[in-house]
């Protein structure tokens, strides 16, 4: 079976007054509305040090799995660094089954999500590239009158910081922010690898169903997309769907009928129910074209299987 294709530390603190004058950064970065604000993220006051899991209870109780800071401490806070690495944030709301995307290091990237009444956790620099004093946050809306973003996270309730002064405290911790999205749900973003690299992550961890409602709704979102059908094909194969399995792998090499793992992988399937016939027919094509490249060991393999199964086939089971 051929499958889909500096760590920052961040103790609590307590956010700066607001700073600078106001510009319009949020115009500039084509926010699309007057005043947007999440409404149904919950807060979470947070101790000394301890701002990630804070943080991050607010952006999974926002995503409908309600949980407190305490639990999220023991899982990504370490007592002895004082902080919360950023893996392990991503790494938690895999393990309550969410897809923790990472946005593209931009402000229209962030504001799209604010848009689609999605909170973005944010990771902040309060002090010098040198001398860092990191802290994370969730953005949870924005005044583009007031070029203000509003913030979750520190002693109060909610924050009003300069549009300025966010994007410099931002900027030196790289730009780094993170979704949280439901299974099935999509982001504004509209690539299709950065949500299938999240997608495969959650999978990784043995996330399969929640897996498979992400993959189906990318390949509605993208349907001549062949890695989001390759996905969803290996996927459904994992839990035993094998008839959507196969119309998946169909619709690569209908997207990319030069696709060897698809080609190879379908072959295996239909072998394995019996239709060798079908499979000697799929898999023909890739021997050639395989050639001597990386899928050629691969290839030769099933080749050899499918040609065993032969022997002592049962009956072909069309789907």
């Amino acid at each position: 079976m051929i499958g889909a294709a500096a760590r920052n530390l961040a103790p609590g603190l307590l956010l700066l007054a607001l700073g600078g004058c106001s510009t319009d950064r949020l115009l500039e970065a084509a926010a699309a509305q007057p005043r947007a604000e999440i409404s149904g993220a919950p807060y979470f006051s947070e101790r000394d040090h301890q701002c990630g899991p804070a943080a991050l209870a607010t952006l999974l109780g926002a995503a409908g799995q309600p949980v407190t800071p305490d639990t999220l401490a023991h899982e990504v806070f370490i007592p002895g660094r004082k902080g919360s690495v950023q893996a392990e944030m991503l790494v938690a709301v895999r393990r309550h089954s969410l897809v923790a995307l990472t946005l593209a290091p931009t402000l229209p990237a962030l504001l799209k999500e604010i848009e689609q009444g999605r909170p973005v956790l944010v990771l902040q620099n309060f002090g010098l590239p040198a001398l860092p004093l990191w802290h994370y946050a969730v953005v949870v809306g924005y005044e583009r009158e007031r070029d203000t973003v509003l913030l979750s996270g520190g002693r109060g309730r909610q924050q009003r910081l300069a549009a300025r002064r966010f994007l410099g405290t931002w900027g030196r911790a790289g730009n780094w922010a993170f979704v949280a999205l439901r299974p099935g749900e999509l982001p504004a973003d509209m690539r299709a690898a950065p949500l299938l690299d999240a997608v495969a992550a959650l999978e990784a961890l043995g996330q399969r169903a929640s897996a498979a409602a992400s993959y189906q709704a990318a390949t509605r979102r993208w349907p001549s997309e062949s890695l989001a059908w390759f996905a969803l094909a290996n996927n459904q194969l994992a839990l035993g769907e094998t008839a959507a399995a196969e119309t998946a792998y169909r619709e690569v090499l209908r997207v990319q009928p030069d696709h060897l793992p698809a080609r190879n992988n379908l072959a295996l399937l239909l072998a394995h129910r019996g239709c060798i016939a079908a499979a000697t027919e799929a898999l023909a094509p890739a021997r050639v074209a395989a050639d001597d490249g990386p899928f050629a060991a691969e290839i030769a393999d099933s080749w050899r299987e499918i040609q065993a199964l032969g022997a002592e086939a049962p009956t072909c089971q069309a789907h």
